[in-house]
């Protein structure tokens, strides 16, 4: 009988795993490399699966002789090396859609939260503060544009349900041509286009070398003063340091944050501020998530266990 291994993780539903696989599934600590590997090396696991709370290397998959898949109940795989998992022979399968409907939304929740000044205003009215004028001032919404860096399925849920609010909407995806853009409404532009046009950027861009502080100091000081910041893709995309010094300088109004470069964020001088609303990279969250993303790996994970194609393998060049 083939042995999973599932991290020690709240996201991820050992149930699903022991109904879908006629595998012996086991939990344990995989949050350290030595963890890891002394877990594969004692259960003989044939697969492994996490939530993404540690890098996968060649250093972590080497001598891993038994090891075939290795599943991450997530969307995005920058933590994962996938040159070194197709060196090591570990097919690497993930859930690449099962949360679309939810980040979306927790986009525009942020972005409303934000321009609206929500969490603040409920804060001031529980500390016995009942005042339209307290706090910052507030503009419309309508005529605005948002800017969505990167157009994959949750950046055109978010345009999906921006329609409703009477804003202009363009992006930057080098990977989708214009006319499918223009399919939802949305206008192409380029990384700089999109830097002058936009109002309020809306970050969905995985992390990658191309990615990584992409949104920097040149973006926030294109940005009106209302100019709001909303970011459910990665943290490293946005240059946080920078950010930081506009909402200081004031040159942007708020930031509607639900990833960090540094999870958690503790260190963080953007957690707690007024100007910003923060989640703990729970955007993806929703009970049925939950199950579609357990239940989306463990058939993959079931397919490579019976010598099957995982359906949602990645490749290298495919990231």
């Amino acid at each position: 009988m083939s042995t999973v291994v599932l991290a020690d993780d709240p996201k991820l539903d050992p149930q699903v795993f022991r109904e879908r696989l006629d595998a012996d599934v086991r939990v344990a600590a995989l949050d350290a490399p030595e963890a890891f590997r002394a877990a594969v090396r004692a259960h003989g696991a044939d697969a492994v699966v996490t939530n993404g709370g540690i890098d996968v290397t060649h250093a972590l998959l080497a001598g891993l002789d038994t090891l075939a898949v290795y599943g991450q109940v997530s969307i995005g795989l920058d933590n994962v090396d996938l040159d070194a998992a197709a060196e090591c022979g570990v097919t690497v399968t993930h859930a690449p859609a099962y949360c679309v409907d939810e980040v979306a939304t927790h986009g525009i929740a942020l972005l409303l939260a934000c321009v609206r000044d929500v969490p603040a205003q409920d804060r001031r009215v529980r500390g016995g503060t009942w005042s339209e004028w307290a706090g910052r001032d507030l503009h419309r919404l309508a005529g605005d544009t948002v800017g969505l860096v990167s157009f994959g399925d949750i950046a055109r849920g978010v345009a999906e349900r921006l329609r409703g609010f009477g804003v202009d909407v363009v992006a930057y995806d080098p990977y989708v041509d214009g006319d499918v853009m223009a399919e939802h409404g949305v206008e192409k532009a380029s990384a700089e286009g999109l830097r002058e046009a936009a109002d309020h950027p809306s970050v969905h861009a995985p992390l990658t070398d191309a990615t990584r502080g992409l949104v920097d100091a040149a973006w926030f000081d294109a940005l009106p003063e209302r100019g709001v910041v909303v970011n459910t893709g990665r943290g490293g995309v946005v240059d946080e340091a920078a950010l930081l010094a506009a909402l200081d300088a004031g040159s942007v109004a708020a930031a509607g944050l639900d990833v960090f470069e540094t999870e958690p964020p503790e260190a963080s001088a953007l957690v707690g501020r007024e100007d910003v609303v923060a989640t703990p990279h729970m955007g993806w969250y929703s009970v049925e998530a939950r199950g579609e993303a357990n239940g989306t790996v463990a058939a993959d994970i079931g397919r490579v266990l019976v010598g099957a194609d995982a359906e949602h393998a990645v490749e290298p060049e495919e990231w």
